[in-house]
């Protein structure tokens, strides 16, 4: 007798966490770059305990999100990369104002992304959080850390500064929030920084590869597409849910490469993870303008970076 097993109910192999590292060298690679970027990677990896409880800690927010620029172009989340609008020192904001910040200048995905400043710079509920007495305040300053493809910059520079921000500031603890691929680097490499002298870190990312690649103490992975680490757009409930969830991690975490997956989901459909740079998804014409497109953007980018750091 010939016994049949019934269809198992299996999700498609595709809806799982994106290798951005995979996908951002096989993307450079048909545009026909050589020399694949090489990620930083670390086997040891700093921890510092929490020194207070969170209820009487003062907890910075970190992020790679920029301040809108007027007369620099467009920089909606869903305009074409906007290179005039990158920094590259860091910089510090009033935590206590409302800020209009933007991922234009980053390879976030816009294809599903929407405007929302929440989803990418959870302030707000920062704030929220330190009313309800969950935190004991929110820093004075938040702190925006520029997103260099250099490492040592990254490390020697602009790590070193971020940390006496933090230090004016007296911080107990920091979130820090990420949006694209090298931003998630530059953000692990950050949190490590921060850790090796004493506070306590959790990263709010959404390219879980890089930063496990790196390795960081604490982690919390939301599977959405990249730009939208602090919850899903327009739902404060689900910023808010996000933001506590990172702050258990923070608090909960009794060893470094501490990873928590945020158990939400992107409310739209899972096909979204098939077309961050996916070359397969696009005509040979298409390719062939990404590449001038991203030429012309390496261009620009280099003549911001020239001005400021000179």
């Amino acid at each position: 007798m010939t016994q049949t097993m019934p269809e198992i109910d299996f999700a498609p192999d595709w809806d799982q966490p994106i290798r951005y590292i995979q996908r951002t060298h096989d993307w450079y690679d048909v545009l026909g770059y050589g020399n694949p970027y090489r990620y930083a990677h670390y086997i040891d990896v700093p921890f510092a305990p929490l020194a207070k409880p969170l209820a009487r800690s003062r907890v910075a927010l970190l992020t790679t999100a920029a301040p809108y620029q007027p007369g620099k172009g467009e920089q909606t989340v869903r305009s074409p990369y906007n290179a005039a609008a990158k920094f590259y020192k860091p910089y510090v904001g009033d935590s206590a104002a409302d800020h209009d910040l933007r991922v234009s200048h980053v390879a976030v995905d816009r294809l599903h992304a929407v405007d929302d400043v929440n989803a990418w710079f959870p302030l707000a509920a920062l704030r929220r959080a330190a009313a309800a007495g969950r935190i004991g305040a929110v820093a004075p300053r938040f702190v925006g850390v520029p997103t260099n493809r250099s490492q040592r910059h990254t490390l020697e520079s602009d790590c070193v500064e971020v940390l006496a921000y933090l230090r004016e500031d007296a911080v107990d603890c920091a979130v820090l929030v990420p949006n694209c691929p090298v931003c998630h680097q530059t953000m692990s490499l950050t949190a490590r920084h921060l850790e090796a002298n004493g506070i306590a870190t959790v990263i709010m990312g959404a390219a879980k590869d890089i930063v496990e690649h790196v390795g960081v103490p604490r982690f919390l992975f939301s599977d959405f597409p990249l730009g939208n680490a602090a919850g899903r757009p327009n739902e404060p409930e689900a910023c808010d849910s996000t933001l506590e969830l990172a702050l258990k991690v923070l608090e909960s975490a009794v060893a470094p490469r501490t990873t928590v997956q945020n158990p939400l989901r992107w409310a739209g459909p899972a096909e979204w993870r098939l077309d961050y740079l996916n070359a397969a998804r696009l005509s040979p014409d298409e390719i062939a303008r990404r590449r001038a497109e991203n030429d012309q953007i390496k261009a620009v980018a280099q003549g911001v970076r020239d001005a400021t750091i000179r």
